[in-house]
């Protein structure tokens, strides 16, 4: 349904695929195993293959944590998202990682990739 609404509207800007964080969630409870990490790098590659209509596919670091996040980069993810000020959402629910700016330029170098910094719809406006 994704790919065929990108298709007929252009709308998506990302995808950005998220694990499901069933700590302090009414459908927890249903969830007997969570996914892993290799689960999370083969939705970022098959994201990669399948959402080629939508430019940007985002290995975030906010559930799966810094380490899953730079591999991420090398399964098809073009991006890292934000440092997040505030987050509220996923932290409800349990998850609790937190990184600035400067561990997400280190870990996007040390990926071999060249940070840059973006406004919310992708267009680049400082480069390091």
């Amino acid at each position: 349904i994704v790919r065929e609404i990108q298709e007929d509207t252009g709308g998506f800007t990302a995808f950005i695929p998220w694990f499901f964080q069933r700590e302090h969630t009414s459908l927890g409870r249903f969830v007997k195993q969570e996914a892993t990490a290799v689960e999370y790098l083969k939705m970022l590659a098959l994201s990669r293959i399948y959402l080629d209509n939508i430019l940007n596919v985002q290995a975030s670091w906010v559930t799966p944590g810094l380490k899953v996040c730079q591999l991420g980069l090398r399964f098809g993810g073009n991006d890292v998202g934000s440092i997040m000020i505030e987050e509220n959402v996923v932290s409800a629910a349990g998850t609790h990682h937190r990184a600035t700016e400067e561990q997400l330029r280190c870990l996007i170098r040390d990926a071999g990739f060249i940070p840059k910094q973006r406004d919310t719809l992708y267009r680049t406006y400082f480069l390091n």
